[in-house]
């Protein structure tokens, strides 16, 4: 979980609660909280930032609230993972570095599906 150098980290604890209105009538929503580390949250914090449309309906979020699996592998055992995000309604793995990975990889995903519109 995050070095004590790791000024991301506090960033994103802060962000907790945080709504961002955007354009055309999106907006953010995130919820951070630290939590005990264990083995489906290593890094121990629990997450969910999302992106919603003027209609209210997530249309992407990282979060992990709940396992997922990857898509079948043609061979090994699949690997569960917590840490994940929502596109629509596809549900894919995130693998989390830290802190400020997750927000740069937020935005980046935010900024390309706002690009779209």
């Amino acid at each position: 979980m995050g070095s004590p150098k790791d000024k991301t980290l506090d960033y994103l604890l802060q962000l907790n609660g945080e709504v961002f209105p955007l354009n055309n009538g999106f907006w953010t929503k995130f919820e951070v909280h630290r939590v005990i580390p264990n083995k489906n949250i290593p890094h121990g914090i629990k997450y969910s930032l999302t992106l919603h449309d003027k209609h209210n309906q997530r249309i992407l979020g990282f979060d992990n609230a709940h396992g997922c699996k990857p898509k079948k592998k043609k061979y090994g055992a699949q690997k569960i993972t917590w840490d994940h995000k929502h596109k629509r309604n596809e549900i894919s793995p995130y693998e989390f570095e830290s802190a400020g990975q997750l927000l740069e990889d937020f935005w980046v995903a935010v900024d390309k599906l706002l690009n779209q519109k």
